[in-house]
Order: C-alpha cells, then sequence, then structure tokens
C-alpha cells in the first residue's frame, strides 16, 4: 500500500510497504557526505530517491559568493516500479529542476545514453547499497525488498567499479555498509584505485559492536585515513542520543 511520508526537511517521499522503505542508514549517509555549491551528485541504486531528496535539502543551505547555479542530482535505478515512485516523489517537491531519475544498470553506468552529458562532470557518487551477499537470500530472490537487501542484482564490488569509472580526479565517493565487510570493502576499493580518506562507525549502543560504517573515498589520492568519533545511536532508555538525533538533524 502507497503512502506519502514527510521528511524532516520538509520534503515528501512516496513509499510503498510492498516494497522496500528506507532506513536510518539512507539519513545516515546523506549526514556523512559533505557538498559544495554547484556540484553533480549521482546516486547509484537510489531506490525511491530519498538520498537525493536528503541531498538536495542540504544543498540548500549553501551559499556561495562565486556561482547561484545549484547542487544536481541524478538517482539511478534498475526497478521499475522504484524507478516511477522515486520520480513522483521528486515531482512532488517540485525538483525536477535539480533531481533526475533514471532506469538503467549501474554495471553498465558508462553506457546509460540519458546519463551521458552528468558522466562529464560528477564529483560526488553516493551509494546504500545491498548489505547482504545473494545466497543468502531465503525468499523469492525476485522481489523488491530482497533485491534491495541482497546483491542480487549487484555487488559491492559492482558498485565501488562504477563509482570510480564516473568519478572526476578530484570527485569524492560515499558509502554505507556492513563493518563485517571491511576487508572486502577495502580491498576492492584498492582495486579501483580509490582511496579511503574518512570513516566513521555507528554503534548502536555504547556496549555493542559498531552496526555501520560509512566512508569517504578518493581516486587515487594519498593515504592518510581519518577515523571520526564514534556515532552512538541509542542510550540506555533505548531513545537515539542527542548527538545521533544532531548528526541526522531528527526532532527532539
Amino acid at each position: 500500500m502507497r503512502r506519502i511520508d514527510t521528511l524532516t526537511n520538509g520534503y515528501k517521499i512516496i513509499q510503498d510497504d510492498k516494497a522496500f522503505c528506507f532506513g536510518i542508514d539512507a539519513v545516515l549517509l546523506a549526514s556523512f557526505v559533505k557538498l559544495k555549491p554547484a556540484e553533480s551528485v549521482i546516486d547509484l541504486g537510489t531506490g525511491n530517491a530519498i538520498i537525493p531528496l536528503l541531498l538536495c535539502a542540504k544543498a540548500e543551505k549553501l551559499k556561495s559568493s562565486h556561482t547561484k547555479e545549484k547542487c544536481r542530482f541524478t538517482g539511478i535505478e534498475i526497478q521499475d516500479e522504484a524507478v516511477k515512485m522515486a520520480q513522483e516523489s521528486v515531482a512532488l517537491n517540485s525538483l525536477e529542476n535539480q533531481i533526475t531519475i533514471i532506469s538503467g544498470d549501474i554495471k553498465d553506468v558508462k553506457n546509460l545514453p540519458s546519463l551521458q552529458p552528468a558522466l562529464q562532470k560528477t564529483d560526488v557518487v553516493v551509494s546504500n547499497p545491498p548489505y547482504m551477499l545473494s545466497e543468502r537470500v531465503k525468499e523469492n530472490a525476485t522481489d523488491a525488498k530482497s533485491i534491495a537487501r541482497h546483491e542480487v542484482l549487484c555487488t559491492l564490488d559492482d558498485i565501488i567499479k562504477s563509482a570510480a569509472c564516473i568519478l572526476k580526479q578530484n570527485g569524492r565517493f560515499y558509502l554505507i555498509h556492513r563493518p563485517y565487510r571491511l576487508q572486502e570493502i577495502f580491498s576492492s576499493l584498492e582495486k579501483y584505485h580509490l582511496t579511503p580518506r574518512r570513516m566513521q562507525l555507528v554503534y548502536p549502543s555504547i556496549e555493542a559492536s559498531p552496526e555501520m560504517v560509512m566512508l569517504e573515498c578518493r581516486p587515487r589520492y594519498k593515504s592518510d585515513l581519518k577515523i571520526e568519533k564514534p556515532l552512538i545511536m541509542y542510550d540506555s532508555n533505548h531513545e537515539y542520543t542527542k548527538d545521533f538525533k544532531t548528526y541526522c538533524g531528527l526532532k527532539d
């Protein structure tokens, strides 16, 4: 069943309970991303366009004395229903002049005709990809939720390879994933000449092991990784911590 939700930034998003609805990881990644005025951003596996919508609001706060041009966002998604829903959400917020949703396979990103103009100036690539391996799919591997959660249609390596292909030399790639796959992530980043520059771990609580990891990477950059302050989600009352709410822009 479809519904319209209002995001903390005031934008509205269309979601379908039968499909994969966005989670806090999308909010975290958007908060982790650093934008500059007039940058071009491509979201690999955009789903219902949650990350472009969050980043668009973030970009509105940027000011520059050098240009009045706004950031431009492109979301790439392979599932037809998700593409339609994302396009409807963009139209619902009258953001067609800033956000473009493209139907396509990220494994063939360089050959998507409608993406060719954007490929010439991609400053930022972001991705909140499927976290789990395809062999862990227990049910129908072709349903929307399985595709969003498992590497059915693309792998971690596919995501990183595509990001490396379309980034400018001084561009930035932002990724959120599971810490238990960090060895894989670093190996694939090295394979495609992307250097981790910032890393932040997200913990469910102060006593627990980290649940998510966020990375900022740059093409062929010097090795100088900055580990940022750990982010704790819940306090002893199982409520969001003040730091976490501030970080994600959540209201009290």
